[in-house]
């Protein structure tokens, strides 16, 4: 692929992928860091790989806690783009093993290329759960 905003979505879909399947690793190869995200009025940062993945087992049970069984992407559009930069605007669907909604909202992610490499470094979500946020450094 050459085209950005393609390149973007693509990274975001193993990303959100790799979220449902908790596989951390693929996580975070799609990720750049430092990574910030704002939830509500709180900035959360992760500085490294390894911060980010020090938070995961305790998400994990937190879904788990709210009957999460994955999440359903609704929409994902690019809204700027340009060669080292991407903006999606995305709706995602939190759903329990019946395949029920149970949390719905907006988001949206930043995606970067660095070296070549196309991961989300800034995320802001309209998401409310006690399933947000783990491991990160308040901002």
């Amino acid at each position: 692929m050459s085209d950005p905003a393609s390149e973007a979505i693509a990274a975001f879909h193993r990303w959100n992928d790799a979220f449902n399947a908790r596989d951390t690793e693929t996580q975070v190869a799609h990720m750049h860091f430092p990574h910030v995200r704002l939830a509500g009025n709180a900035f959360q940062r992760w500085e490294s790989a390894d911060e980010f993945r020090a938070g995961q087992d305790a998400l994990t049970a937190r879904l788990k806690a709210e009957n999460w069984h994955h999440t359903d992407t609704l929409s994902v559009e690019a809204v700027q783009a340009d060669r080292n930069k991407v903006h999606l605007v995305i709706r995602q669907s939190r759903r329990d093993a019946d395949n029920v909604e149970y949390n719905g909202f907006d988001t949206l992610w930043i995606f970067t290329n660095i070296d070549g490499n196309w991961g989300v470094q800034f995320r802001s979500s309209f998401l409310a759960s006690a399933a947000s946020g783990l491991g990160a450094q308040p901002g």
